[in-house]
């Protein structure tokens, strides 16, 4: 299964980014070509009888496989990147995190009002940084079609928060 080949090589990092945390690093899947399609086939799978007009991913590692998903899925990919990193006008979302806040900003033709935007990150932890991409995308008048995530920590509860924004939360690897 997809979940146990993941899991068999993300790494834990305790006490990342602070004390306390352990920090499930995905970058050894990067290493693993093989485990790098299956994972984007397997999101492809989940979303194949979606409408899904776009993927969005959110800075940095949900452009990994966010974008190889777009591809497959035949669709164009939307970066939604930090304040301050795309060129162009821009739409913000201030949000807040476990320790502190962030603003994440997205291109405003990035997509058209009334596409479905799937959106993409690498780990599914609180919800913050997801539901702030979702109330940015729908503020622009896209549709979130769906969530999908490398891992998932069950415990935080980050699934239940976004679970009201969409029907289909894809997560491969759960802890």
């Amino acid at each position: 299964m997809i979940d146990q080949q993941i899991k068999s090589v993300i790494r834990d990092i305790p006490d990342f980014p602070k004390p306390g945390i352990v920090f499930k690093d995905i970058t050894p899947i990067l290493k693993e070509p093989v485990l790098c399609e299956n994972i984007v086939n397997a999101f492809a799978a989940h979303f194949q009888n979606a409408t899904v007009d776009a993927v969005a991913g959110i800075e940095s590692r949900g452009f990994l496989f966010g974008l190889q998903l777009a591809g497959k899925l035949g669709v164009p990919f939307v970066p939604i990147r930090k304040a301050g990193k795309l060129p162009y006008t821009v739409k913000k979302m201030e949000y807040d995190l476990e320790y502190g806040s962030a603003v994440i900003e997205v291109h405003t033709d990035a997509f058209k009002p009334g596409q479905r935007i799937l959106i993409h990150d690498d780990l599914l932890a609180t919800g913050g940084t997801v539901t702030a991409a979702a109330n940015l995308v729908t503020q622009m008048g896209g549709v979130i079609a769906g969530f999908s995530f490398i891992v998932g920590l069950s415990a935080l509860e980050g699934r239940q928060k976004i679970a009201p924004l969409a029907d289909k939360i894809v997560v491969l690897a759960d802890y």
